[in-house]
């Protein structure tokens, strides 16, 4: 089994360069884990609380159950990967069946963050992008994904996602084995990381 972290800025293009990664490889080879379905439940603060909550620091994330359940999958055994839900920042009852696969790929802003995490990882990358273009993609998507508004977005970008940007996810830039500036735009460095998972691969099997 090959792990590999993918982490980044919010709006860096993490989630197109798993994509293509995915879509290049054969079918069935590569699960992901997005650090996204592993925020702390957020049931018991109280509604109008939930918004103030800063999911841009490490002490969102329940970093024990993702590291165990990368432990599980590398032991050969399948998880129930969690569902987050943005529009009431609370985990949902139901779960993903997960089973073992070649590549297991851990995707989120803080993936590199965790000392523990980043020890099971066999491959570390840092997907990188001009902070405007972050931003760009921030406003459209959380317009139209989770019901915000242009202004709104903007006002959570200056108070939360700029300066834990800075504070906790560009210094995990040290820590990448390779990194990926341009995002999904970067057709040569996804060429790359397929190269090196479908050799490293190789080597695994003939072992």
């Amino acid at each position: 089994m090959l792990v590999i972290g993918i982490a980044g800025g919010t709006g860096s293009g993490k989630t197109t360069v798993v994509r293509k990664i995915v879509e290049s490889l054969p079918a069935g080879e590569v699960v992901v884990l997005p650090q996204d379905s592993y925020y702390k439940d957020s049931s018991h603060v109280p509604v109008e609380r939930r918004q103030l909550i800063n999911f841009d620091h490490p002490d969102a994330f329940d970093w024990g159950l993702l590291t165990e359940h990368l432990r599980m999958l590398k032991g050969g055994l399948a998880i129930e990967q969690p569902t987050y839900s943005y529009l009431t920042c609370t985990r949902q009852p139901e779960t993903v069946h997960i089973e073992p696969r070649d590549v297991v790929i851990v995707e989120g802003i803080l993936a590199l963050c965790n000392e523990e995490l980043r020890g099971q990882m066999d491959l570390k990358v840092f997907v990188d992008a001009d902070p405007d273009e972050r931003l760009i993609r921030v406003i459209s998507r959380d317009m139209e994904e989770r019901g915000r508004t242009a202004e709104a977005v903007m006002e959570r970008y200056t108070r939360v996602l700029k300066p834990m940007h800075l504070q906790f996810i560009e210094p995990t830039k040290r820590y990448a084995d390779l990194i990926v500036p341009q995002g999904g735009n970067n057709v040569r460095a996804i060429e790359i990381l397929t190269m090196y998972i479908e050799k490293n691969l190789g080597l695994a099997r003939r072992v």
